[in-house]
């Protein structure tokens, strides 16, 4: 094993470098990846060469017309390979230029685009909740083969081995999100055992949806290593255990300026009159988690209110006090597409008009 070690950590500053291509499967969840080998750094996306793979070996193409492209949008340096080797997160294509149906990151591109939410600058800030489970058992991490530890209350934010589980994955995740550029701004641990939250932002437009990608990337490669499993089910454990959630901190510039409480309620008020759309859009099995229970709106009910956790749309106390800052949507489930969440959000604040 020394040997390979010795191999893996090979300093290779030269003229040659690796780039590992990501995209997202055909589930729209199931991350892949594959390397290339390219001469000189490259900093631009728009400079690196498109590429192609097999669709119908990833639910995304026919196998008689099976080539699916892959187009660089955005570039990180690369934890694992570390020197000037990048990970390259892309969007899919057929070979007529034509976005494939999983390919959400191009319309999120065109509302990010216009000119009315460039004016407005959207920031984003997503906690994104994850479960690690044991790789043979699929059970939560931590928890007694075939039974359940104690109940909820003291994991949250918790210390101690009895408390605790899989802190050296939350932490080599931490490390190497910041090492790639990634504006990852905390973790903790959360409510149920086993259960954990990063947070990515505050990010600007499209770049939210390629953070929150390349970060969920880079804690399955660490998995991996590790020989857990990471759960994004928004229900992962039934019963009287918390679900896994994405709430999305939000805010546009009006929101951030004098006066901008104002601009945040009509806001919320255009999400009220849209809540069956975005729930539609804000991740599969949702609503196992969204009961009125363990700290969230019941599905099909909209309401918001000022450090109310268990509202759709949660207001800070300083945001109130100060008459200006943002906003939580607490409805997004851990296995959101954030390239779709961010952009109906502004799409429905923004460019909508009822």
């Amino acid at each position: 094993m020394s040997l390979i070690n010795d191999l893996i950590n090979l300093d290779l500053s030269g003229e040659k470098f690796i780039a590992e291509y990501i995209w997202i499967g055909g589930s729209g969840m199931d991350l892949r990846s594959k390397a290339r080998t390219l001469s000189g750094p490259i900093t631009d996306p728009a400079k690196l060469p498109k590429w192609n793979y097999d669709g119908s070996s990833t639910g995304q193409a026919p196998g008689e017309d099976s080539e699916v492209i892959l187009y660089p949008q955005a570039i990180f340096p690369d934890p694992f390979r570390r020197g000037n080797h990048i990970l390259v997160m892309c969007d899919a294509y057929t070979p007529a230029g034509e976005p494939i149906p999983t390919n959400n990151r191009c319309n999120a591109a065109k509302i990010f685009s216009h000119p009315n939410v460039i004016a407005e600058e959207p920031w984003y800030g997503i906690e994104q909740e994850y479960t690690l489970l044991q790789k043979d058992l699929k059970w939560p991490l931590g928890w007694p083969v075939g039974g359940f530890p104690g109940p909820q209350g003291p994991y949250y934010c918790g210390i101690g081995a009895e408390k605790a589980f899989g802190r050296d994955i939350v932490d080599a995740h931490y490390k190497a999100c910041l090492y790639a550029g990634i504006n990852i701004s905390g973790i903790n641990g959360e409510v149920m055992p086993g259960q954990w939250e990063f947070q990515v932002g505050p990010s600007v437009g499209i770049s939210a949806g390629d953070q929150l990608w390349v970060a969920r990337y880079i804690l399955e490669r660490i998995t991996e290593i590790a020989g857990v499993v990471v759960s994004f089910d928004p229900k992962p454990i039934q019963g009287d255990w918390n679900g896994a959630g994405a709430h999305t901190n939000y805010s546009t510039k009006s929101m951030r300026d004098e006066g901008g409480y104002e601009v945040i309620k009509k806001a919320i008020e255009k999400l009220g009159r849209r809540h069956k759309e975005h729930i539609a859009a804000y991740g599969e099995g949702n609503e196992r988690r969204l009961t009125g229970k363990h700290e969230t709106a019941d599905i099909n009910t909209f309401l918001w209110g000022v450090a109310n956790r268990g509202a759709s749309i949660r207001v800070g106390r300083e945001t109130e006090k100060d008459g200006k800052g943002y906003f939580e949507d607490r409805r997004p489930a851990s296995n959101m597409d954030p390239y779709v969440v961010t952009s109906m959000i502004a799409d429905t604040t923004i460019l909508w008009h009822p």
